[in-house]
């Protein structure tokens, strides 16, 4: 539910002059983490769609109150967290049961990155990388300054997600099958980075990037 969740970011309007916001995406198993990783080590903000989405509906908040209240009192877990799984089994296949979670859930997500956003423009911050997983499948790529899409070669993307989830090829491929292709979301980035590599690989060319980039300046 996390991911799906993290689709509604950030609003035209909430980029304080003088911040560029990097939309960093990219498909499961691609590095994405490794990579915002990096650049957060070299002085950049780092907001974490998939984070928000959680933060949304913690306990206490006007996320949860408000997914309780649609949804009742069974999607919480014992100790009031929610049940995420048992609220993705209930919206899976059920259209406007997911168009309601998502109308609850994602002006939260916003609001959220509104507010990231704004403290970092606040502490003088110049650079945030805003990691969202559905960014280009949202249509949502104007609400950002650029796109960055990390990239993997199929096999390696596969052997990665089979290690990390332990599961098996078959399942990893299907997973994998369910998302827009990596070629075609590469399609639509500004700097594509390939992290099929070695870390040690990977690590140098962000290094590139970085100077380029960011360093650099930028048209």
């Amino acid at each position: 539910m996390e991911t799906a969740c993290a689709q509604n970011i950030v609003g035209d309007t909430m980029r304080p002059a003088g911040v560029r916001v990097i939309g960093l995406t990219g498909g499961i198993a691609s590095g994405k983490t490794s990579v915002a990783r990096f650049f957060q080590g070299r002085g950049a903000v780092v907001i974490d769609a998939d984070q928000l989405a959680r933060s949304a509906v913690q306990p206490g908040s006007r996320g949860l109150e408000r997914v309780v209240a649609a949804f009742g009192a069974d999607i919480l877990t014992p100790d009031g967290q929610l049940d995420r799984k048992r609220l993705g089994a209930l919206v899976f296949s059920d259209t406007d049961k997911r168009a309601r979670l998502e109308g609850i859930v994602h002006p939260e997500i916003k609001r959220l990155a509104e507010d990231r956003i704004r403290q970092a423009a606040d502490h003088g911050e110049k650079l945030v990388f805003y990691v969202a997983p559905l960014l280009i499948e949202a249509g949502i790529t104007d609400r950002v300054d650029e796109v960055w899409v990390v990239t993997v070669q199929p096999e390696v993307q596969l052997e990665r997600l089979m290690r990390r989830d332990g599961i098996a090829r078959d399942e990893a491929l299907r997973v994998i099958a369910s998302q827009m292709p990596l070629a075609e979301k590469a399609t639509y980035g500004k700097i594509v980075i390939d992290n099929s590599g070695t870390p040690q690989e990977t690590a140098s060319l962000l290094a590139e990037i970085w100077a380029r980039e960011i360093e650099g300046g930028h048209e």
